[in-house]
């Protein structure tokens, strides 16, 4: 497993593990099709959340959220279709971004979390 690899598992370590803190269950990580991948499908007693996470260094040349533009989110929707064929839910279903800033990395203490809730339709 390459650095990047090995910091986004990180990152999504550190997502999943705020997001359990909030009282939501891990149903899966890394689910992948052939239209994409979501970091982390959730759910709590409302929704069923499909939460891509974004990882970066600092928030100087763009918010991690604003990586995720149109073709990213479609594809994302694509994706979250795919899992919703194969996992029927009654849940409401919502797009959440977590941004992490961890500025020395996997060697941050208190890497900074920031969590939008309904991040696109």
């Amino acid at each position: 497993m390459g650095r990047s690899n090995l910091l986004g598992a990180w990152g999504e370590a550190l997502a999943a593990e705020y997001l359990r803190k909030k009282r939501y269950k891990i149903l899966a990580s890394g689910y992948r099709c052939r239209f994409g991948e979501i970091d982390l499908i959730a759910a709590n007693r409302t929704y069923l959340v499909f939460v891509e996470v974004k990882l970066r260094k600092s928030p100087d040349f763009a918010a991690a959220r604003e990586y995720v533009d149109r073709r990213k989110q479609d594809r994302l929707r694509a994706t979250a279709s795919m899992y919703l064929a194969q996992n029927p839910t009654n849940l409401c279903c919502r797009f959440d971004i977590i941004e992490i800033y961890a500025p020395d990395g996997m060697n941050t203490v208190h890497p900074e979390i920031k969590h939008m809730e309904d991040a696109f339709q």
